[in-house]
């Protein structure tokens, strides 16, 4: 789920860093109400497209598509295909509904959002999959979750709205069975610094500078509609601290990749490539996602 970035500029908005003045958890519950709202605009979506989606069964989202290609030389020929898989921070279950597509058994789905699990439910029993949704915060999903996973995996807009990536890596150890596999591809961290709107740095790139809270009523789907709960509380990343947090949990990195497209066109500049969205030839090269790959050592 991208941070809410309308195409062609920076947000108009009030913005401010808090520090360690603001209250995570209230943070986070502010965050829980706008993705709420965002979840009903979400699934009207020309982006979404989810009456396209569950007519052709054969169809699996471009943003799992570009997953996979991060993925699947860290898996068998097979791909995921019999392997159980937790998708975490699902929104409305689009992408997780795609792994089961893919051949994913015993795939879970994780959101903090209960109105997008509630469009997830919807969307995964009109295409005739059973996939258990769990409602939480994905830095705690180990305590919410009594299994292990072969996959766990999360992309697209999710580590910016944790406060922080200790628990977070903690639960993905934990989540995973011994030889598992975690796959993170994410908006990478100096688009933030840059506030998606290249070439002038004039944010944070690296983490720890505390809590950004703004006010934005869009959200980053195509169309007109607008959120009620305007203020949005985010949390810079950097690539150290995602690698770090990964390591000092227990995890192996088996793979890290600086990216030139990402899944949405977050600035004018922008054109369309087989991945999403990509810089010109003519532009600086600069990365637009990350990933990530990280195995649980066995046992």
């Amino acid at each position: 789920m991208p941070a809410t970035m309308p195409v062609g500029g920076r947000r108009s908005l009030s913005e401010t860093w808090e520090g360690a003045g603001v209250d995570h958890a209230e943070a986070v519950a502010s965050n829980r109400v706008n993705w709420d709202e965002r979840a009903e605009i979400h699934v009207r979506s020309q982006m979404y497209d989810v009456e396209g989606f569950l007519a052709d069964p054969t169809r699996v989202s471009d943003v799992v598509r570009n997953d996979l290609a991060v993925l699947a030389p860290h898996l068998p020929d097979s791909g995921v295909r019999d392997h159980s898989l937790l998708h975490l921070q699902c929104h409305i279950g689009i992408d997780t509904v795609s792994w089961a597509r893919l051949g994913a058994v015993d795939v879970h789905g994780l959101d903090f959002s209960p109105n997008s699990l509630r469009h997830a439910r919807r969307i995964a029993a009109a295409d005739g999959h059973h996939i258990t949704w769990v409602e939480g915060d994905a830095r705690r999903a180990s305590s919410l979750i009594d299994r292990r996973f072969d996959i766990v995996v999360t992309s697209a807009g999710t580590i910016v709205w944790l406060p922080d990536l200790g628990e977070w890596a903690q639960s993905i150890h934990d989540l995973l069975e011994p030889g598992g596999v975690f796959a993170i591809r994410d908006d990478h961290p100096v688009l933030g610094a840059m506030a998606f709107e290249p070439w002038t740095i004039t944010d944070d790139y690296l983490g720890g500078g505390g809590t950004r809270t703004y006010d934005d009523s869009g959200t980053y789907t195509d169309g007109p509609e607008a959120v009620e709960q305007v203020i949005n509380h985010e949390w810079r990343h950097d690539l150290g601290e995602v690698v770090g947090s990964l390591l000092d949990a227990g995890l192996a990195i088996e793979a890290v990749a600086e990216l030139p497209y990402m899944d949405w066109p977050a600035f004018a500049e922008l054109t369309p490539c087989p991945e999403g969205w990509t810089l010109p030839p003519t532009s600086p090269r600069i990365p637009l996602n990350f990933a990530v790959v990280a195995r649980r050592p066995p046992a």
